[in-house]
């Protein structure tokens, strides 16, 4: 191999050539790799080649076009060569004492792999698809001598002093490969050559105290299985199959579609099942129960199971315990291919503190609020985010569009949304800071899920943002143009508590509780509701659904059909918790899978076959869920019959066509009961919950009434409902 002809290479500060070789320098790139230069008297561009090298015998550079480099030691392992030979690309041989030679990309030669728009996007907190250019990236370029192939590490964190990029492809020593700073934005970067998918990293960074820490990436898409903690180069392949689902996804509005969501703990649901392979089993469980979409609790990276998910430490990253993020597509995939929506838990409200994840990332505050009394969880031991930071809010924003959009998800139910909003949520007096007009609410964090919701409708049109949020708070489901949160539904959580706290009273004295079956009614139009009997319910000693109910066993599940038909007809779309549609028995555990084994007992199964035909009947009755949000769709026919334990209402669609629920919650048969109608004729019982065939006693109407033109409580028509025990029943015109 021919050698070019050298010159002298330009002579550099020993400090700065100790601080790139230690890998301590904020800029190795202005010092290694190849950097012209112009010799005095001899005129034109000339280039030197800085590599680090410690320990070598000999270095030399080897051109692409055939030409060889001898390279000279400097100073701390930093070897130096120069000549005419203009700019080029090269690798990098190095001989060892005792005959080792290894050859190898520089990657001190490669241009930055982030763009300056996406730089100033990123310092303003204005980038919405941050995870494409933040993270690890596995990249391949042409060159004269074939592809190259490596990935691009970019990170932000904007105290460091200095980064450097450690992995198994480099024995986690990462003085060799030191990131170099891109400015005001705070962002780190540098490409390794040769690094393939799979390979392990985490970013070392030095702090502005001088201590070197080591941390996950926060954009990584993918993590070690807990309780490894590194990050994995990860790349997706999967081509996607639902674009029909998609489409029509883009052009509905979920308000005016049926919507009933099966709540499921992935892990729990059947124990050992991956993404992949749950695909079939669950689809089919979802089309026999009827179900419109299924909602996962968080899969986001998380290292402790018993959280659930919902302590989250990789935002980007589908955690790794059920298969890689293209196996998740699939899922998602086949569920739309199926019809079935998916609707995904997000974290945004807290993060854990393991030393290892997000919390004083770059050595100081970062993505939290730096005054505990703002950045503090002390209900859950967790962080907050600092909602005012606008790269914060990015980092959050952009990874609601991510779940959006890379994994086409159709909608986020964002989790603790009351412990966003209020600044002394869960403090006593002294733990909280008030916001600039001495109040309590939270302002940036309100700015944060404004900016949230209203990005993610005007980017993904068709999806749905849900708050599980627990208050009072005004207008979380108005628009952010009228001063609202913006989201499209927000979870009852009013009506939960108070029809639990009813139902699971004794028959004998719901009489006097009659209000917290109706009350709800009185406010279910003053926002989008869903009615949720979620995992929450279910945990911790609360008993399971079934047993939350009085009686004996045949009259908790007679309590629990009465209750979900109740529930399905109620103003509002729907949410179960896994289990719960067939009568678990146990309250459930995330560290066990579901009593699979009930749905062989008649009654059990029979109760989810009930579950079955809500849901088909539901979906097939508009007047169940085109005016969900507006009281046009509802009148009481009877709300105050208190003495019976009954209630009477119609649910009407656009073109007034009624469905009539009565349902009876005394623990014996009304024989008689008038109730006022819009018209005469027959009217069709179209679900009995006291049904033979869902475990009932068989108490009904022979199939209908038949309501005359005899006005009654200011109704033109009426007629007589016999109403069967512990039972609901629906009706509509023929």
């Amino acid at each position: 191999m021919p050698e070019t002809a050298s010159v002298a290479p330009p002579p550099v500060d020993d400090g700065l050539l100790l601080a790139v070789a230690e890998g301590r320098h904020h800029d190795p790139h202005s010092v290694l790799g190849a950097h012209g230069f112009d010799v005095a008297g001899e005129g034109g561009s000339h280039t030197v080649i800085r590599v680090r090298r410690p320990l070598a015998a000999s270095v030399d550079a080897l051109l692409d076009d055939g030409a060889l480099v001898p390279l000279a030691h400097v100073a701390h392992g930093i070897w130096a060569g120069a000549g005419a030979f203009g700019a080029m690309g090269y690798r990098v041989r190095a001989r060892y004492d005792g005959g080792g030679e290894w050859i190898a990309d520089d990657p001190y030669r490669y241009a930055p792999t982030i763009g300056e728009l996406d730089l100033h996007l990123i310092a303003e907190g204005r980038h919405e698809e941050l995870w494409k250019v933040l993270g690890a990236h596995h990249r391949v370029y042409e060159s004269p001598v074939g592809a190259l192939r490596g990935v691009s590490f970019t990170v932000w964190a904007p105290r460091a002093r200095a980064v450097r990029v450690v992995g198994d492809f480099n024995d986690w020593d990462g003085t060799g490969h030191a990131m170099r700073n891109m400015g005001a934005s705070g962002v780190w970067e540098l490409f390794v050559p040769d690094v393939e998918p799979g390979a392990t990293y985490k970013f070392e960074i030095l702090t502005p105290a001088g201590h070197w820490i080591m941390k996950a990436d926060p954009m990584a898409r993918r993590a070690e299985i807990a309780p490894a903690t590194a990050s994995v180069v990860a790349t997706t392949t999967h081509e996607w199959a639902d674009g029909e689902w998609m489409s029509r996804r883009a052009h509905s509005n979920p308000h005016e579609l049926p919507m009933s969501i099966y709540e499921l703990h992935l892990g729990s649901w059947r124990p050992g099942r991956g993404y992949r392979d749950v695909a079939d089993e669950l689809i089919e469980y979802l089309q026999w129960l009827g179900y419109t979409h299924v909602e996962f609790m968080p899969l986001a990276e998380h290292p402790f199971g018993g959280s659930w998910g919902y302590q989250v430490t990789g935002y980007f990253a589908i955690t790794s315990r059920f298969g890689s993020t293209d196996d998740l597509k699939y899922l998602i995939d086949r569920l739309h291919q199926a019809g079935i929506g998916v609707i995904m838990d997000w974290v945004p409200g807290h993060f854990p503190k393991d030393e290892w994840a997000l919390a004083r990332f770059d050595g100081e505050p970062l993505y939290e609020h730096p005054d505990p009394r703002r950045g503090e969880q002390k209900d859950w031991g967790t962080l907050v985010f600092d909602y005012g930071n606008p790269r914060v809010r990015n980092f959050l924003v952009a990874n609601a569009l991510f779940w959006l959009e890379e994994m086409h998800v159709d909608g986020l139910r964002v989790d603790a949304v009351a412990s966003m909003l209020y600044l002394d949520y869960s403090r006593e007096e002294g733990e909280w800071l008030p916001n600039w007009y001495g109040g309590r609410e939270h302002l940036e964090a309100i700015g944060f899920l404004q900016e949230a919701t209203a990005t993610a409708y005007k980017r993904n049109p068709g999806i749905v943002m849900i708050a599980e949020e627990s208050t009072s708070w005004p207008g979380v489901t108005a628009t952010t143009s009228s001063g609202g949160l913006g989201f499209g539904y927000k979870w009852n959580m009013g009506w939960m508590h108070d029809t639990l706290q009813y139902i699971q009273r004794d028959p004998m004295y719901r009489a006097h509780h009659h209000g917290e079956l109706t009350f709800s009614f009185l406010y279910a139009f003053s926002e989008h509701f869903i009615l949720p009997i979620s995992h929450d319910e279910v945990v911790h000693g609360k008993g399971s659904l079934v047993r939350k109910m009085p009686g004996d066993h045949w009259q908790q599940l007679a309590n629990t059909r009465a209750y979900l038909a109740y529930m399905w007809a109620h103003p509002g779309k729907q949410l179960l918790f896994m289990g719960q549609e067939f009568g678990q028995l146990s309250e459930w555990s995330e560290e066990r899978g579901l009593d699979w084994w009930i749905l062989d007992q008649p009654s059990h199964r029979q109760l989810a076959e009930l579950v079955g035909q809500l849901n088909r009947r539901y979906r097939e009755t508009p007047a169940l869920w085109q005016l969900d949000d507006d009281s046009a769709g509802f009148e009481w026919v009877d709300g105050g019959a208190a003495e019976l334990n009954v209630i009477a209402f119609l649910r009407y669609d656009r073109d007034r066509r009624p469905l009539l629920c009565v349902v009876n919650f005394a623990g014996r048969p009304h024989e008689g009961v008038r109730l006022g109608l819009p018209s005469s004729g027959r009217w069709r019982e179209v679900l009995n919950t006291d049904a033979a065939e869902y475990g009932g006693s068989g108490v009904g109407n022979l199939g209908g009434v038949d309501a005359t033109d005899d006005p009654w409580a200011g109704r033109p028509a009426s007629a007589s409902f016999t109403l069967p025990p512990l039972a609901a029943v629906w009706f509509q015109p023929e």
